[in-house]
Order: C-alpha cells, then structure tokens, then sequence
C-alpha cells in the first residue's frame, strides 16, 4: 500500500512539474515569401498539439497562444508547407517557397509574378466573367444593358472566385510596391544591420502600401536609415 502511495505522488509531482513547464505563451510570427520581401496573406498557421489554427493578415502577421516545445505547420495555397518548432516568445520570421502556380485548371510557369497574376485575371475573363464579380448597375438597363449579365457576376461560381482573386490580386500587388523599396538587399546596403536583427528590423519597420506609394529611391532610402537608428536605440535598451 505504501509503495502504491508513493508511484501516485510521484506521478502527480511529475504532472503538476509538467503543466508549470508547459508555459503558455502568444507568439507573433509573419510569413514571408523566400526570395523576395513579400508579406504573404491568409495563410493558415496550425499548432498539432492543440490543433487551434489561426490565419495571417494582410501583411502576412499572425498571433497564436503555444506552449514552448509545440510544433507549427504553416500551409498556404500554392506554397511548400512548413513546420517549425516554437523555442521561445520570440518573433517569428517564416519563408515559405512557392511551388507552382494554380488556380482550378490554371497553371502558369515560367514567368514573373505579376504575369502571373495577370494571366489568371485575364483566365477568369475568358471563362466569362468580365467583371470580376463586380457588375455595373447599367447593366440593370433593359435596353442597352444585360441583367442576365448582371445577376450571373453577383451570383455566378466563376465571378465568385474572379472576386476574392481580385481581392488577393490588389494585395499582392501592394506588397509587391513595398518590396521595390523595402527589402533586405537595399536594407544591407544602407544599414550595418545583418543576421537576426536584420529580419526584426524588417518585420518591425516595414513600411505599409500607403506609406509608400508616392517614394522614390531617395524617399526609401531615407526612411531606412532612419528607422534603422531608431531600431539600433532600441537594441542599446
């Protein structure tokens, strides 16, 4: 009876050990893809030890509670999953590699981004909607509109995906506009600023699509020398 005591309390010392150490953490993380400086959007983030999954913003930030030790998976559309292992409450940088490019029986290779999303826009174009689920009200005229026209881009299965493709498009071509003036080759050029401190400063300091979309090349360059001084003050705390 006694020796049963005792493998029960060192069990329950060993459970109550286990759920202090199993510290409960939220940690912030942006997905990125590899190769460029663009924030990659709707991703989903999935912890496989409690199976609570959590998507990225617009700029390709996402926030997520763990606990040390819990692994990752990191999938988006068109993208080589990943999987990573959380060590600590630290940001997260993570690059994902683009695999082919695919929408329904759409496959393009081969060429720049921006062709691509331009060759699906014009795909969904030929497969009927012209509109890309957004119809004007002059269709609505009986004379000389078409509300046939009108009703199957509001309702339609292909406007429906031409939509939210537009949606992704208009994104992706603001991250892209942020990347021609805030990426890492032009960041190491003008900033001493390398290894794990380079990726916190360009998650930190990334400058948003509207920030940027009247810049030139000294108005960036400007911006990152500046704000590389802020960072480097905060490292100095």
């Amino acid at each position: 009876m006694r020796a049963f005591f005792l493998l029960w309390l060192v069990f329950m010392l060993m459970t109550i050990g286990s759920r202090i150490y199993a510290q409960d953490v939220l940690v912030k993380g942006v997905i990125i893809e590899k190769g460029t400086n663009i924030r990659i959007a709707l991703g989903v983030i999935t912890n496989k030890h409690s199976g609570k999954a959590v998507g990225s913003n617009d700029l390709g930030i996402f926030n997520l509670k763990v606990n040390l030790g819990d692994t990752l998976l990191i999938e988006k559309r068109n993208f080589v999953s990943q999987q990573i292992v959380v060590n600590s409450n630290k940001d997260i940088l993570i690059y994902l590699v683009r695999s082919s490019v695919t929408l329904d029986e759409v496959t393009v290779k081969g060429k720049t981004k921006i062709e691509d999303l331009q060759e699906i826009r014009r795909e969904f174009k030929r497969q009927g909607s012209f509109y890309e689920g957004k119809p004007p009200l002059a269709l609505l005229n009986p004379l000389n509109g078409s509300p046939l026209t009108f009703f199957y881009e509001l309702f339609g299965k292909t406007p429906a995906k031409a939509r939210r493709f537009k949606r992704y498009y208009d994104k992706e071509l603001q991250l892209m506009q942020v990347d021609n003036f805030f990426n890492k080759t032009l960041v190491s050029k003008h900033t001493p600023l390398e290894g794990k401190n380079l990726d916190k400063f360009m998650l930190e300091y990334s400058p948003t699509a509207e920030m940027v979309k009247h810049w030139n090349n000294y108005d960036a360059v400007n911006y990152i020398k500046l704000s590389a001084k802020k960072f480097a003050d905060t490292l100095k705390n």
